[in-house]
């Protein structure tokens, strides 16, 4: 038998707020692995994923290897105005295209604000279940994102569940990286499980 075969499948959970709490080191460590970030990234965002738990439709779910470690990630909450991000991507949209698009994508989202997956464990399908089953249910109009351009697995889940282009080549304040702001209407057309 190989290794493959002897391999257990990840178990998915949902993390309370105080769940999250208590993983958010080892969260934050396939945060920084994934994004290929500097290691001080680590404490520079962890205040900022503490403040996230408290948004207004906050959710998470994990995806967990036979002993309990993380294996992904990935968490979000209600889009708003005055959050950081919303006038971010409200500002780009509004740079490369109109007040019309920006209005449609940014009335009733779900920020699909992080979605990380150690980088060995990538490749077998857990980005696209932690997806899943994280927007399962969720009742916005919208689900938004945004990702590093470039060619990636990312990129390949992201247009496999049917995101397309809403912002492409957008710089963030606070990152020299260009991004893509991605999004898709909900629900997703597979219910989970």
């Amino acid at each position: 038998m190989t290794a493959a075969k002897h391999r257990q499948e990840p178990q998915f959970v949902s993390l309370s707020a105080d769940e999250f709490r208590g993983r958010l080191r080892e969260a934050l460590e396939i945060y920084v692995d994934a994004m290929r970030y500097p290691p001080g990234t680590a404490e520079q965002r962890a205040p900022m994923w503490l403040t996230h738990v408290l948004r207004e439709g906050w959710r998470c779910v994990a995806a967990l290897d036979p002993h309990g470690a993380l294996l992904g990630i990935a968490y979000g909450y209600r889009g708003r105005s005055g959050q950081w991000w919303h006038e971010q991507v409200r500002r780009g949209l509004l740079k490369a295209r109109d007040e019309e698009t920006a209005r449609r994508w940014l009335a009733d989202y779900f920020e699909l604000t992080e979605i990380h997956v150690r980088p060995g464990s990538q490749g077998a399908g857990i980005g696209q279940e932690l997806l899943r089953r994280l927007l399962d249910g969720v009742a916005h109009e919208h689900v938004l994102l945004s990702t590093p351009e470039g060619p990636s697995r990312a990129w390949q889940l992201y247009r496999r569940v049917g995101f397309s282009d809403v912002l492409r080549d957008y710089h963030f304040a606070g990152d020299p990286r260009a991004f893509a702001v991605l999004g898709r209407a909900l629900p997703l057309d597979e219910p989970c499980p």
